[in-house]
């Protein structure tokens, strides 16, 4: 290639000839990074805004670099394996988990910009001095019983506003889904890759570890409207209610002629659903009769996976009532959810609406 050229990621390429997977002509120099993305939305949809939101992404990304650097050392160290202790969840907490939830809590409380945070590894909310803005929702990190065995694992965040006039408090996070300004993962695999949503579609970056900088690489994310791929732990089948039977049973023995849906479940909800947002299908974990009102959390976990799913163009339900729309009454308050390819999880809400009619 001769002179200049983008890429699908506004990535521009310079050069002046040579041949070769080594030559100057395959260096990257306009690199759009996480801080110039986020610079340049503000630009385009908040020009009044003070940059504190902006300073707020930097603390988070910060804090998902800092815990991808000791999941990828883990091992070495000895931070795999139980601390000892429960969360507020009563799950056992392992090493990583409280090194995890201390990353968060610093990088928040350093960045000025947040009153109040919720983790899943903390029983009660934790208000910060100062006079920040904001409010974080996080699981720091999700999916590490999966960490032995060396299964991506993640973290899961939120970010509301807080209410005018409030000093920081629980009802400021106790508010629908439909309130948040911000939400996302950062998935620890092969890479570390950061999905993020601020309301104006969905945006994927991974972690170039030799700049230590989030770049954009997955733009204007859309699920596929359809896709035969489910995503469930059917070892629960037996405690599932009729509906949920049913819907999974159809995937499994059609009667219109098509194959059979594939089934991919991993056990690790970031790592899951980043599939499920990437190829499409449907990700699911109902609530059931052994767990009532569900095992995923509604503020951290199911909030901000449905933002992002809705962002990207798919749907988010307990199979009766949209995700988003729910209102916490505790801070680890359960939900049941399917979430993925709008017509898949359409099929669901049609699922329970034909149970409804026939009761």
């Amino acid at each position: 290639m001769h002179g200049n050229g983008t890429n699908g990621t506004g990535f521009t390429t310079t050069g002046t000839g040579g041949s070769g997977g080594d030559s100057l002509n395959d260096i990257r120099t306009d690199i759009i990074t996480l801080t110039r993305f986020i610079l340049t939305e503000q630009g385009r949809y908040a020009t009044q805004a003070t940059g504190d939101f902006t300073l707020l992404l930097n603390s988070l990304q910060f804090a998902f670099k800092f815990i991808s650097h000791n999941i990828r050392r883990a091992t070495l160290v000895n931070l795999i394996g139980l601390a000892g202790a429960t969360n507020s969840t009563g799950d056992d907490q392992k090493k990583l988990d409280v090194i995890g939830d201390e990353i968060f809590i610093n990088a928040m409380r350093a960045s000025g910009k947040v009153k109040v945070l919720v983790s899943e590894e903390q029983e009660e909310i934790i208000v910060f001095d100062g006079d920040g803005k904001y409010c974080v929702v996080c699981d720091p990190i999700d999916g590490s019983s999966n960490l032995d065995a060396g299964v991506s694992v993640g973290t899961i965040f939120g970010v509301y506003k807080l209410q005018p006039g409030s000093s920081g408090g629980v009802r400021d996070v106790l508010r629908p889904g439909t309130e948040m300004i911000a939400a996302g993962y950062t998935m620890y695999g092969a890479s570390a890759n950061l999905v993020l949503t601020t309301g104006n579609g969905v945006n994927g970056f991974t972690l170039d570890n030799s700049l230590g900088e989030f770049i954009l690489t997955h733009p204007d994310m859309k699920m596929p409207k359809e896709r035969s791929i489910y995503s469930v732990n059917e070892g629960n089948t037996v405690y599932w209610d009729k509906p949920t039977q049913e819907y999974f049973h159809t995937l499994k023995y059609t009667s219109d002629g098509h194959k059979p849906y594939s089934s991919r479940y991993i056990g690790s909800m970031v790592a899951d659903m980043h599939r499920t947002l990437l190829y499409g299908g449907i990700f699911a974990y109902p609530s059931d009769s052994k767990s009532k009102n569900g095992k995923l959390r509604l503020l951290y976990e199911c909030f901000p996976m449905a933002f992002l799913v809705e962002q990207a163009g798919g749907l988010a339900t307990t199979g009766t009532q949209r995700i988003l729309e729910l209102v916490p009454k505790h801070i680890h308050d359960r939900s049941g959810i399917f979430l993925g390819s709008e017509k898949e999880v359409q099929k669901v809400i049609d699922m329970y609406k034909k149970y409804e009619i026939s009761a």
